[in-house]
């Protein structure tokens, strides 16, 4: 029992001290992990943040080089038919849109999908109207009809993408 208690003796403070020593070294290792992890996500942010802000802008962009009026002052020409410019506005839209489906890696899902959903419902109409004004109908009387319904329309999709892009960016900042 005498040798127990003189093993006892030796070992119990030896425990303690480990113990302490072992919380306290683990306290600080904690603390330097969490230091770490903090300038890390810092020094992502200084990077990652110049090139949101950039995708961003491309987005805008896209939208702002896909609303109707852009597209038929790009793509209409005198003596052009309805047909063909349809054909022209939907390509120029598709090659807007894949010449900047990147950019959904660095904007939001809802923004992204939004910007999806404006593409769409760009098609959508000048396909409609296309169909609407005939297969004899020219290229005026499509870019007319467009721009009319643009005009009377309160909800411009690509005008509501737009600002639904920038209140994301205010959340940035």
């Amino acid at each position: 029992m005498n040798e127990f208690l003189e093993i006892l003796k030796y070992v119990l403070p030896s425990t303690v001290v480990f113990a302490a020593t072992f919380l306290v070294l683990k306290k600080f290792l904690d603390n330097e992990y969490r230091k770490l992890m903090v300038e890390i996500k810092k020094n992502s942010q200084q990077t990652i943040l110049p090139i949101r802000l950039q995708a961003y802008e491309r987005v805008v962009l896209l939208l702002e080089r896909t609303t109707l009026q852009s597209l038929v002052m790009r793509t209409y020409q005198p003596g052009m038919s309805a047909r063909l410019l349809q054909s022209e506005m939907v390509k120029a839209i598709r090659q807007e849109y894949d010449h900047n489906v990147t950019q959904q890696l660095y904007i939001s899902i809802n923004a992204w999908n939004t910007v999806k959903a404006v593409k769409e419902e760009l098609i959508k109409l000048i396909n409609n109207v296309a169909i609407k004004i005939g297969s004899e109908a020219d290229g005026m009387e499509l870019s007319k009809q467009l721009l009319n319904i643009i005009s009377q329309s309160e909800n411009n999709p690509s005008e509501m993408a737009i600002t639904l892009l920038k209140k994301e960016i205010k959340h940035l900042f």
